[in-house]
């Protein structure tokens, strides 16, 4: 295909020849890097992705600390958008709620005081009504040392404010708090783990660079979901942190409660954490459609007693329950047994990576000692510029007389400064020479000169005098301890050992979830009792099946305002021949089973049955057919008869006839005792004929034709009757004998036309 050209006229009037797809590529692949590196993945340094580390560092510039009061989310929101991240509201609130859900993250970041939605899935209020600050932990161990230039800062979005480009997390925040995250191509899904277990890994790769995943996993057993749960697929967990992907089975966690009369209450007190949110009600859901389709009946009653201590949701069983069966039937049929897609991804030097678990604790330590480097160096900076100050004020105490003499034969500062660090003399009145000549010998630094000059005369007081000195001894040692730290990574891992060991007194938590290799869950399932029911549908397409006792009690009225009523079994199927030859199947156990006055469902809802543009000529009881014949009649005369095993498929829909182009079905009927068909055309013609003229056919066959049409005309009903007997139809609004009326004939011929 020939490649299109843009041609781009700027101010000089020349034009630029691009290729189209060339625009294309590179635009897609630019906005393709924007969502991955700006907006979806989080850093393996920080464990934070670009919205997330905004909200945090503009609590951290407004203030919002621990112990201050908490501040309106919607000033938060605001104040990030307008200042670091040019986008929704929503998008950054979303983040900020998150942050403080302590169901989803391992160690919430952000104190929440409000409504910040629920473990069942309720969202949160809106950001005018909720108010936040941070968590001492996000204060003391990702926003600390901001000040101290250990990491980069970069112009905001409109280079109006600088942010910084990672914030100096001293712990694996990406472990800890997992993420979740969908790009272009890529999507990262990361769970959260224990604190404790996580520095407890860290500390072992500081002592030991050849440590593997495998060996990692002594000090991380395994992901540690804020809902509890049990892992169950223990020996894999080794491959899955190798290779950074793969499947964790996780399961809720389940009690039984034996109760006063032999009753018995199983109750979910832990959940899988995939099931957070909506999926506590779409679990719910699950249970009450296996009560309904009869998967169990051992449930009395279900309540959902969880508040914001934790989840209880009570299962109440029969006193004759089995509940482990129950138990199992739980975790086979619905999500308390789930699947969590581990896909560690996240962004390393600036690409993203799937990466091992040793590889995540391997980047994080290097971040570690990068910060530590940069903060040590800045700290050292500033004892040795302390240190230079402090050395020339002890200096100037033992010649003060001298400074004294200086500063009052000066004329200005510049003066006296001039002659603290160059030895100039000129111009300054002195007592006597030796002083002059004491003084040109001086030789201050700058700084120096310039805390000598700013120093207040009760320093001079003996106190102050040795508490310079001992401030003194004080920074020898900081610049000893600094350089100790800076020259020696020994001294560096201790260092950073030492504080992680400090938060891991302070914020770890004992772990929540489970880790085992569980036996898989084998359900033996108790087949419902097959009984006999009866369908009923009404001429309005609702249908609904009852038990034969209640039928009976009923049978007039079932009879009366019913348009379809046969028996079957409740494991059997209904079929539904419809004008487009077309037979629909439905399910005995689909259909609503309960009183005769309960109105039923449309049939359109259990079936692809479509009333709108169907009509149903015959409903029937699938095994009923297995051992009769159906005649078909179209509206262009063509007739067969078709064996009715042929419909006993598993399929919902298939085509019961082959129509040509604009026929469609007039009648489908189950042969019984039956002798004659008889065809009526909309003009009025009838023809009768036996039965046995008719060729038994395949369902994919069209047919035979059945009578001659006059031009125009078209079959409109067909009858089967019998040879003796009542064969009386209204025709005209009058009653019409057809065996009296109607002659008999032959397939294929042209009827009688007959006058009302």
């Amino acid at each position: 295909m020939k490649k299109e050209k843009i041609e781009v006229l700027n101010e000089e009037d020349r034009i630029i020849q691009t290729e189209y797809s060339d625009v294309m590529k590179k635009s897609f692949v630019d906005y393709a890097m924007s969502v991955i590196i700006a907006r979806a993945l989080p850093d393996v340094r920080d464990g934070l992705k670009p919205v997330q580390r905004r909200v945090l560092y503009d609590m951290n510039e407004l203030g919002l600390k621990y112990d201050k009061p908490h501040r309106k989310s919607a000033r938060i929101v605001g104040d990030t958008m307008g200042k670091y991240h040019p986008h929704g509201d929503s998008s950054i609130y979303e983040a900020l709620v998150v942050m403080t859900q302590s169901f989803k993250k391992g160690m919430p970041l952000v104190d929440g005081h409000g409504n910040f939605g629920t473990v069942e899935g309720d969202g949160a209020a809106a950001m005018r009504y909720t108010e936040a600050r941070l968590e001492k932990i996000t204060q003391e161990a990702i926003l600390a040392d901001l000040d101290k230039d250990v990491v980069d800062f970069t112009d905001n979005f409109d280079a109006t404010e600088k942010e910084p480009t990672v914030l100096p997390c001293r712990f694996p925040n990406l472990l800890v708090n997992g993420s979740e995250g969908i790009a272009v191509g890529m999507a990262t899904n990361i769970p959260p783990h224990n604190f404790g277990e996580v520095v407890e890994a860290c500390k072992a790769y500081m002592k030991n660079n050849d440590i593997t995943s495998k060996e990692l996993m002594k000090y991380i057993k395994g992901p540690d979901f804020p809902t509890g749960g049990i892992v169950v697929n223990q020996s894999e967990l080794a491959e899955i942190y190798e290779t950074g992907m793969g499947k964790i089975k996780v399961r809720g966690k389940v009690e039984i409660e034996e109760l006063k009369g032999g009753k018995t209450n199983v109750v979910v007190t832990e959940i899988p954490y995939t099931m957070i949110g909506a999926n506590i009600a779409k679990f719910l859901n699950d249970v009450a459609t296996l009560i309904d389709t009869k998967k169990t009946n051992d449930v009395i009653d279900i309540t959902n007693q969880s508040n914001k201590d934790g989840i209880r949701i009570v299962f109440e069983l029969r006193k004759d329950a089995n509940p482990q069966n129950f138990i199992n039937l739980l975790y086979k049929k619905t999500r308390l047994e789930d699947t969590f897609g581990f896909n560690n991804l996240a962004i390393v030097d600036g690409r993203p990576e799937t990466l091992s678990l040793k590889r995540v604790i391997e980047e994080n330590v290097k971040f570690q000692f990068e910060i530590c480097t940069r903060k040590y160096q800045k700290l050292l900076e500033k004892e040795l510029e302390k240190k230079e100050i402090q050395e020339g004020l002890i200096r100037a105490v033992n010649v003060i007389d001298l400074i004294i003499e200086i500063l009052r034969g000066s004329k200005d500062r510049n003066m006296a400064k001039a002659c603290m660090t160059e030895g100039k003399t000129e111009g300054i009145k002195f007592k006597s020479k030796e002083s002059k000549i004491m003084a040109s010998t001086l030789d201050f630094t700058e700084k120096q000169a310039n805390a000598i000059l700013d120093m207040r005369l009760y320093k001079l007081i003996g106190l102050e005098l040795e508490a310079l000195f001992n401030e003194n001894e004080e920074t020898l040692a900081n610049i000893d301890r600094y350089k100790d730290i800076l020259g020696n990574r020994d001294s560096m891992a201790k260092v950073i050992i030492d504080d992680m060991e400090k938060l891991r007194r302070e914020f770890g938590k004992e772990r929540r979830t489970q880790i085992e290799d569980a036996e898989e869950i084998v359900l033996e399932e108790v087949k419902p009792e097959v009984i006999d029911i009866m369908f009923l549908m009404d001429r309005f397409g609702y249908a609904k099946s009852v038990d034969m006792v209640v039928y009976e009690r009923n049978k007039e009225a079932a009879d009366a305002e019913h348009k379809f009523v046969f028996p079957l079994k409740s494991d059997g199927k209904i079929c539904i021949f419809s004008d487009k030859g077309i037979m629909h199947t439905i399910k005995a156990k689909d259909l609503p089973f309960g009183k005769f006055r309960d109105k039923g469902m449309p049939i359109d809802n259990i079936s692809n049955f479509n009333s709108s543009n169907e009509q149903a000529l015959l409903l029937a009881n699938v095994d009923d057919l297995k051992f009769k014949r159906l005649v078909f009649i179209t509206k262009s005369a063509m007739i067969k008869v078709v064996d009715g095993s042929e419909f006993d498929v598993s399929k919902r829909s298939i085509a019961a006839t082959k129509l040509n182009d604009g026929d469609e079905l007039v009648a489908v009927f189950v042969l019984e005792e039956q002798k004659n068909v008889v065809l009526q055309t909309q003009d009025g013609v009838f023809l009768r004929f036996g039965i046995e003229e008719v060729p038994e056919k395949k369902k994919a066959a069209v047919g035979v034709r059945g009578m001659k049409l006059n031009k125009g005309d078209f079959v409109e009903a067909a009858y089967l009757t019998q040879n003796a007997g009542d064969n009386t139809i209204t025709y005209n609004g009058r009653p019409f004998d057809l065996h009296a009326k109607v002659k008999p004939g032959h397939r294929d011929t042209k009827g009688t036309k007959i006058r009302g």
